[in-house]
């Protein structure tokens, strides 16, 4: 079925397809909606393929080049700041899509919003938050190992002891991780809430839904947001730690990695 193309390629294509089945599952659209949902979707998936792959596509290929060799935290601190900033552009022109289709919401279906944060919520604290704290880190090792091998394929001893070093002495605190999913939730249903069924004027409803989803990413708790930096001062000396002790072999296998996805950005670019 794949023949050609990575699976990557084929799920990207699929994207604003996959998109709606997503949301739907969490807002269970009307046959109107739906219409504007997909319309809107198809916008962004388009707008994302001339604008952001290139960029992305770019990206990979300069981090080929700084992998070859030992990195510093600063290096895997300024890769993920790039990231970051290509998710925030997404955000921002997520926001129209999103504002198009927000004034349309009916109670019940904020309603099923609601039902559905609460069984993702039972699924997160079972992974993060409730049971033995020994449990708990060996679920997060797993998680942690199974990322790393997608990119350097099997992590040998030297890796895992910097992984399990890592996550003894991380300051992630599922507690305020658990504080802040539940305002984000709420942030949603209270502004989706009040645009519901409003009639609002276009650019009006995009400044809000925007500022929505800025707040999803970048938290407006002050406790959170410097958790949130000692997080990520954290993770960037472990994966330059985690990737300074990996084999020649190991690094080749990220590189060829990183290669073959460069190489999916730019097929999709032309739409392949």
């Amino acid at each position: 079925m794949l023949s050609g193309c990575s699976t990557i390629q084929v799920a990207y294509n699929q994207a604003p397809n996959l998109s709606y089945w997503w949301l739907d599952g969490y807002f269970d659209f009307s046959k109107p909606q739906t219409v504007v949902v997909k319309s809107g979707l198809a916008k962004l998936h388009a707008w994302h393929r001339e604008q952001e792959l290139p960029a992305y596509a770019d990206l990979l290929a300069r981090m080929q080049k700084v992998v070859e060799g030992p990195i510093t935290p600063q290096q895997a601190c300024d890769i993920s700041e790039q990231i970051q900033a290509a998710a925030k552009r997404l955000l921002v022109q997520s926001a129209d899509t999103l504002a198009d289709w927000a004034p349309t919401l009916q109670p019940e279906q904020l309603s099923t919003l609601a039902k559905e944060f609460e069984n993702d919520n039972r699924k997160w604290r079972k992974q993060w938050l409730d049971g033995p704290a020994a449990d708990l880190a060996k679920l997060r090792l797993k998680k942690t190992v199974d990322r790393f091998e997608d990119f350097y394929g099997r992590l040998e001893e030297p890796q895992l002891k910097v992984l399990r070093q890592s996550i003894s002495t991380s300051p992630f605190d599922p507690r305020l991780a658990w504080i802040e999913r539940q305002r984000r939730q709420q942030d949603m249903l209270t502004t989706l809430g009040e645009h519901a069924g409003s009639g609002n004027r276009a650019s009006h409803v995009k400044t809000e839904m925007l500022a929505l989803l800025v707040r999803s990413q970048e938290s407006p708790d002050p406790v959170y947001k410097a958790r949130v930096e000692l997080w990520q001062a954290h993770a960037c000396r472990t994966l330059a730690e985690m990737h300074n002790s990996t084999s020649a072999e190991q690094r080749q296998t990220l590189v060829a990695n990183l290669n073959q996805y460069e190489q999916d950005a730019r097929m999709l670019v032309k739409g392949k």
